[in-house]
């Protein structure tokens, strides 16, 4: 069985209509000191029996410190990953300020061997990009994502 992802793309419109997307850069020393294709859309796994859309709502509070906005939310759809993850992705429009972001931590032996393990967060930045900008940063295996979005928009 496939391990399932659910996540929440945020988008809205600049005041040059320009469609922007909010995306968070991914915390710990791997990526530490990567911009391009190091950052991705809120997202965390869930169970079988779980609602994706309920799941995607937890996994947007613990990455972003913040509850994800309360608006209406649409399927986007199923997305399968280079790693085999299915990530089931809902979206939305809205205008989404959080005043700080404050994710959710993990530990990690590191460096790898040295018996010191620290304490990481998830999720150490989110921004609104602009679509051309999200493309240079999303992970490569989530522009799929992206370009549903912009097929959905039309």
């Amino acid at each position: 069985m496939s391990v399932r992802s659910a996540g929440i793309l945020l988008y809205r419109r600049s005041a040059a209509s320009e469609l922007e997307v909010w995306i968070a850069h991914m915390g710990g020393p791997f990526w530490a000191r990567k911009d391009a294709h190091a950052w991705s859309i809120p997202k965390g796994e869930y169970t079988e029996d779980e609602d994706p859309l309920a799941a995607a709502h937890r996994e947007f509070a613990e990455e972003i410190g913040t509850p994800a906005p309360a608006v209406e939310y649409v399927l986007l759809g199923a997305f399968r990953q280079p790693s085999g993850k299915i990530i089931t992705v809902f979206t939305a429009e809205t205008d989404f300020e959080p005043g700080l972001i404050v994710s959710n931590t993990f530990d990690l032996e590191w460096p790898r061997g040295s018996g010191i393990v620290r304490s990481y967060p998830e999720i150490d930045d989110a921004v609104w990009a602009s679509e051309a900008e999200a493309r240079t940063k999303l992970v490569k295996g989530q522009l799929p994502i992206l370009d549903a979005l912009v097929r959905r928009l039309g």
